[in-house]
């Protein structure tokens, strides 16, 4: 009888071990945590990851200064010459930054590709000055440029009847389109990493104020 009542209890034992084993495996892996919302505003959305960036430079900047590291604080911010990186613009300017500074640190972690990052935002904050630049090609435009320039200096009424304003605020909207047409291959670089960033940022500050929300600084 006591040999009976030990198997019984035994097989208890085994089949409560095996339920407990089931269970544990149709939970399956642990779900991801759940994407925090995002703002809805572009002013909000760029408050965002200018917060996140600045947590992520503190942080770099905190601890390159407790390893002893003799960079002087503008050099870890921003990083040491010369600059790794560079893209020439369609105006003639050339935009140089660097890839070992903190600032850098923190776009490579929002962004995934600081290359390709600095590259498209560089090229979209530059949208409308290539345009402008474009009206020069425009003979009205250069018309309305010379009767400007003729004008004494300080009298506005002659500037207004140049026409140049008018001129350009008719012109610019065309050749804004033509350049955004021309590197829409940026803009959709700019578009999809600057998303990844907001995604990213809103992990990471997931449960703090944002500068939008802690509301205005005490006088």
């Amino acid at each position: 009888m006591n040999g009976a009542r030990a198997r019984v209890a035994g097989r208890s034992v085994v089949a409560a071990v095996l339920t407990v084993l089931l269970a544990g495996g149709c939970s399956g892996p642990p779900q991801p945590q759940p994407q925090p919302p995002l703002p809805t505003s572009e002013t909000a959305r760029s408050e965002l990851i200018k917060a996140a960036q600045q947590v992520l430079v503190d942080r770099c900047m905190t601890a390159r200064g407790t390893a002893g590291q003799p960079a002087s604080q503008e050099d870890a911010l921003f990083g040491t010459d010369p600059a790794e990186l560079e893209v020439t613009l369609a105006t003639g300017y050339t935009v140089r930054t660097h890839t070992d500074g903190c600032l850098a640190q923190a776009h490579r972690h929002l962004y995934g590709d600081q290359a390709r990052w600095f590259r498209a935002e560089a090229t979209v904050n530059n949208l409308r000055p290539e345009a402008q630049a474009r009206l020069k090609d425009d003979p009205r435009y250069r018309a309305a440029l010379a009767r400007r320039a003729a004008c004494p200096e300080e009298d506005t009424r002659c500037a207004r009847e140049s026409g140049l304003d008018d001129v350009r605020a008719r012109l610019e909207p065309a050749r804004l389109a033509e350049v955004r047409a021309a590197h829409r291959e940026d803009i959709a670089t700019y578009e999809r990493l600057r998303d990844r960033a907001l995604h990213r940022a809103a992990r990471l500050l997931a449960g703090r104020p944002t500068p939008s929300q802690k509301g205005p600084a005490p006088s």
